[in-house]
């Protein structure tokens, strides 16, 4: 079913429970300048107990805002009609008194972002005992104690120790973990995951994931899952419901949408995403003449960027790390941090290496030295030749108009203030390379190589789509020509389609441009895309480096193995068969692990029993010798 009149007809859910969600025609619109524009339009779909419906489409498809319209989290500006029943209860025109007994116990919110949805200033455990106390008659001792139950279901490491811990003092899936745990306080009946794990590791990602898995089964509840991520799609869903323009054009079930897609929109979404274990990926896009010399690219396969091996080049290198060590200084009470320890990596002049690893792996510490924010604290680091290590602060502004880098997230990354076309000038600007006139139209130039129109140089940041921030942050950092690109996980937050079209311009300027990149990633597939070799790291130690291939396709570590275990990949069926076999894998690593224990606890069991009998041997010789026999006699 692919009619563009879907959207009038529930998608039929599998035959059994009654549903505990329809929606039926609900629309969404936000009033702006005099008028009303619709951000959904005539959605209708049921979910069911213990069932996962994924909500898939771009930024602006709608499926936010017709999700977070069921109780009544839209800003001042928008309205919701139609009808959305809870168990048979009508939540549209509710009031806000009557939507706050609905929110936090029957219908439960998991945002995108828990560093914003968390509130800084309070902990956790006390976030979690202000939603349960809300909500049911708990005294305070007896609601720490559930809070700390929560948060071991979701599985946080100590939970009696994290219940008094603030936001900022846990890691990204922590975080994500906890924000799970205060959901899930007053065992909802419908539970609404808003992109759960964008910008989370693979690994993170899987676990958090599985935690998903065993909750809906757990505490029966219908779960609503919007994201970009095919993969996760893939991993956690039962049906799918495809959104565009505010409208569903495809609903089925995950193995009829993923292999059976029908509507061209699916099948285009579909093609966006990258497959780890493909070489090639498809590009969307409309065609366009890239550099002079280069095929052109299309929505067809794009190849991608392969750059000479580093003893090919005869050039030298764009950056040379040997046993490097970087360290956070101490700070107060905190001791000094060490996040990089003998570290040996080289990039070799116009090549692209993958850097991956799971969050504290040290990867973007890494990044962060090459371009000069954090001393080296031992060893060699040299960025064009030039060494950092106790680098005086002249010479390493000469050596940044050589390297360049473009960070994670655009949106904070780029002055607010200041429109796009001061931010991109500005480098060049500060540099004292050109001024005027010469400065504009090198800014035009610029913009006409991310594909952004020359008009944009006068909007603010918060006036583009992250897709065309993520390309001023490009183009700002192109700006000086650089021989030496840090890439920071410039794609993790766009949706799959943005993100496609701002690899295939990353292919086209690292081909036009020739710059070497440290490409830094938790998406495998997209690094296998961009990169020739990739390097692994875990805990500030590169445990494995090498070409694409043998990295991908015959891992030596048992990290790395895990790491790519950990992948979604766009195919249900592959994807549970990778989910098995990372299970494998990390239930063969803990009972390595608890054997590795049980001959430590075994040795030092032993140890401990020898130095008992010596020390019985000597404590006895020393009372016979202080003690002779009665009567003086010889023993």
């Amino acid at each position: 079913m692919s009619t563009e009149t879907l959207a009038s007809v529930p998608a039929q859910p599998p035959v059994g429970k009654t549903p505990i969600l329809e929606v039926r025609d609900l629309a969404v619109e936000f009033f702006v300048d005099g008028s009303w524009y619709p951000a959904a339009i005539d959605v209708s779909y049921d979910v069911r107990p213990g069932e996962v419906l994924a909500i898939v489409g771009e930024s602006g498809s709608g499926k936010t805002q017709s999700s977070m319209s069921l109780i009544g989290l839209l800003p001042p500006n928008g309205r919701a009609t139609g009808s959305a029943k809870l168990a048979g209860r009508e939540l549209l025109g509710l009031t806000h008194k009557q939507l706050s007994s609905v929110r936090g116990k029957e219908v439960a919110v998991i945002f995108q972002e828990p560093m914003t949805a968390l509130n800084p200033v309070y902990t956790v455990g006390f976030q979690i005992i202000e939603t349960l106390r809300v909500h049911f008659d708990l005294g305070p001792k007896a609601a720490r104690v559930r809070a700390i139950e929560l948060l071991k279901l979701v599985d946080i490491p100590d939970p009696a120790s994290a219940v008094d811990k603030y936001p900022h003092q846990l890691s990204g899936g922590q975080r994500q973990r906890a924000m799970i745990a205060q959901a899930l306080a007053c065992d909802p009946k419908l539970l609404i995951a808003d992109e759960p794990t964008t910008a989370l590791d693979v690994t993170v990602q899987a676990e958090i994931l599985k935690l998903m898995r065993d909750l809906r089964s757990r505490i029966d509840s219908g779960i609503v899952l919007i994201t970009h991520d095919m993969g996760v799609v893939a991993d956690l869903s039962d049906r799918v419901l495809v959104m565009k323009n505010g409208r569903i054009v495809e609903s089925g079930s995950a193995d009829a949408i993923f292999n059976r897609p029908e509507h061209p929109y699916t099948i285009q979404l579909l093609e966006s995403v990258p497959h780890l274990g493909s070489a090639t990926f498809q590009a969307p896009a409309a065609t366009h003449d890239v550099t002079a010399g280069a095929t052109q690219t299309s929505a067809t396969t794009a190849t991608p960027v392969v750059a000479p091996a580093p003893a090919a080049t005869g050039t030298g290198f764009a950056l040379e790390a040997k046993d490097l060590v970087i360290e956070y200084p101490s700070r107060g009470r905190i001791p000094a941090f060490r996040a990089i320890n003998g570290v040996d990596l080289s990039i070799a002049r116009g090549e692209v290496v993958g850097l991956v690893g799971e969050s504290g792996s040290g990867k973007t510490t890494v990044g962060r030295a090459a371009v000069g924010l954090l001393p080296v604290a031992g060893g060699s680091l040299k960025v064009n030749g030039v060494e950092l290590a106790g680098i005086k602060p002249k010479a390493l502004r000469e050596v940044r108009q050589d390297v360049s880098i473009v960070f994670q997230d655009p949106g904070s990354s780029l002055n607010p203030r200041l429109p796009i076309g001061e931010s991109i000038g500005e480098p060049l600007k500060l540099h004292g390379i050109a001024k005027g006139a010469e400065l504009s139209k090198r800014v035009e130039d610029l913009l006409d190589r991310v594909h952004l129109q020359r008009s944009m140089r006068n909007r603010y940041p918060h006036e583009l789509s992250g897709g065309q921030r993520q390309r001023v942050g490009i183009a700002r950092a192109l700006a000086l020509s650089p021989k030496l690109l840090i890439a920071d996980e410039p794609t993790s937050a766009l949706d799959v389609s943005v993100q496609a079209r701002v690899l295939e311009l990353f292919q086209e300027l690292q081909r036009e441009y020739g710059f070497a990149c440290l490409f830094i990633s938790h998406d495998l597939a997209v690094v296998e895309i961009l990169s020739r070799r990739i390097a692994v790291m875990n805990k500030g130690l590169l445990v494995e480096v090498g070409e694409r291939d043998a990295i991908l396709g015959n891992p030596q570590q048992d990290y790395t193995k895990r790491l790519l275990a950990a992948v979604p990949v766009p195919n249900p069926a592959e994807q549970k068969v990778r989910r098995e076999e990372r299970d494998r894998l990390i239930e063969e690593a803990e009972a390595a692990l608890r054997q590795a224990d049980a001959r430590a606890d075994a040795v030092a069991h032993g140890r401990n029993l020898d130095e008992f009998e010596q020390q019985e041997q000597r404590t006895k010789g020393e009372f016979e010798a202080t003690n002779p026999p009665r009567g003086g006699g010889s023993v």
